[in-house]
């Protein structure tokens, strides 16, 4: 991590990334949840320069913004304006504006929200601005390791070895801190409760309805609660709207809401036609584990509890740990997951642009057996060369190998492997 002037810390990896696309692109957006620390992050990189701030959340300059758009963005040098979904009006001035001058870093937005997705966009900025979405902190930007297993095990496969010494109280800890800097900074169980709570509260009752207006908030917060149980599971909306006895339209639309302000990401279904059971729902994982952690009322201690649910929610921790990583690693990567309808499933599917596949299993056990790898190894039968290593995660300490390609690992691997 980064220490900036005021104290604060800014995730390393994004840093670099927004200085790159400053030097060639003409908007860049920083994009992701509220507290991910979007502002420190702007101006760290703004510190030193003449760059004009603007910032949205304060009432009379957002009045001025929508009062005069073209006016408000008018600027010869480096302008930037933080929370840009408050007055989206703005985006069709600065496409004017970088449209008669097209010098690179004339614009760095932050929002709070898919802004893209805003029902009242006037137009887009397409192939004028970069967007580098800012997640909570990741475990290696936390502990200064160097996040790198993505890449790491795309090159090395199966030879891949890592040790740990993280134990499985102490994954627990990290699931229930999760990733916030404000989270991360609180050491006090019942100061961080508190921290989760007011942001869901802010959440629904202002970006949510920001967005779209919503029925009824005590639905939302019905339906964060029951994602939250469901971090690592199918998104079967039908069945969300059942149990919360609302219309499957409006869980659709309820769903997204929640997507667009970074409170949930879906993973899509993977599928190479390899067998015309696949399944083609998504799964959805809470962005921050902490946060579903919070929602569920459960303590690290609890967690590792008999019948805890240590398991869902550290399958959704690891889904967004390596989602993260997706946004720094030099191999470009996307990642799925994979179940048929018998009940065969991988839960995380790594595909590069090559085709070739690492499949990733989470076990919340600090053992591995052999019947771990099933899904692994249908898609390594399927996959033949194309499949590259299956990789079962684990709370264990060592890295031991299960068969051709396959390997039993920690799962600090995502973080601490370089």
């Amino acid at each position: 991590m980064v220490s900036t002037p005021l104290g604060r810390v800014v995730p390393r990896h994004a840093e670099k990334a927004v200085v790159e696309a400053l030097s060639d692109t003409r908007v860049v957006l920083v994009n992701g949840a509220r507290q991910s620390g979007k502002s420190t992050l702007v101006k760290q990189i703004a510190q030193g320069t003449t760059a004009e701030w603007r910032d949205l959340d304060r009432d009379f300059i957002r009045q001025a913004a929508v009062s005069d758009p073209d006016g408000f963005v008018d600027f010869p040098g480096m302008m930037v304006i933080d929370e840009i979904q408050r007055a989206p009006e703005l985006l069709l001035a600065i496409k004017a504006q970088v449209d008669a001058d097209p010098k690179p870093g004339r614009y760095l937005l932050t929002g709070s929200a898919r802004i893209l997705g805003l029902r009242a966009l006037p137009d887009t900025l397409v192939g004028r601005m970069e967007t580098i979405e800012l997640w909570p902190f990741s475990q290696g930007e936390i502990d200064s390791t160097p996040d790198g297993f993505i890449d790491a095990i795309f090159a090395q496969g199966a030879d891949l070895r890592h040790t740990s010494e993280i134990s499985r109280s102490d994954y627990a800890e990290r699931v229930v801190r999760g990733g916030f800097p404000e989270a991360v900074s609180r050491t006090n169980t019942r100061r961080r409760q508190r921290f989760f709570d007011s942001y869901i509260g802010d959440l629904i009752v202002r970006d949510v309805n920001e967005l779209s207006e919503i029925e009824r908030v005590s639905d939302m917060h019905a339906l964060t609660r029951l994602l939250a149980a469901r971090s690592g599971q199918l998104l079967v909306r039908q069945s969300i709207g059942r149990e919360l006895g609302l219309p499957t339209s409006t869980a659709y639309r309820y769903l997204g809401l929640l997507e667009e302000v970074y409170l949930i990401k879906r993973i899509p279904a993977w599928s190479r036609n390899l067998s015309n059971r696949a399944v083609s729902t998504a799964k959805v994982a809470f962005v921050d584990s902490g946060m579903a952690a919070s929602l569920l009322s459960v303590d690290a201690r609890g967690l590792v509890r008999p019948n805890g649910s240590f398991g869902p929610l550290l399958e959704g921790f690891v889904l967004m740990e390596l989602a993260r990583q997706l946004t720094w690693a030099e191999n470009r990567v996307d990642l799925y997951h994979y179940r048929t309808k018998d009940g065969v499933e991988v839960d995380a599917v790594l595909e590069d642009r090559r085709g070739q596949v690492v499949g990733v299993e989470v076990k919340a056990a600090s053992t591995v057996r052999s019947e771990d790898f099933r899904g692994l190894r249908h898609l390594a039968d399927r996959l033949g060369d194309d499949f590259i290593a299956g990789i079962v995660l684990h709370t264990g300490t060592q890295t031991l190998p299960f068969g051709n390609r396959m390997l039993a690992m920690p799962v600090s691997a995502i973080w601490e492997v370089g």
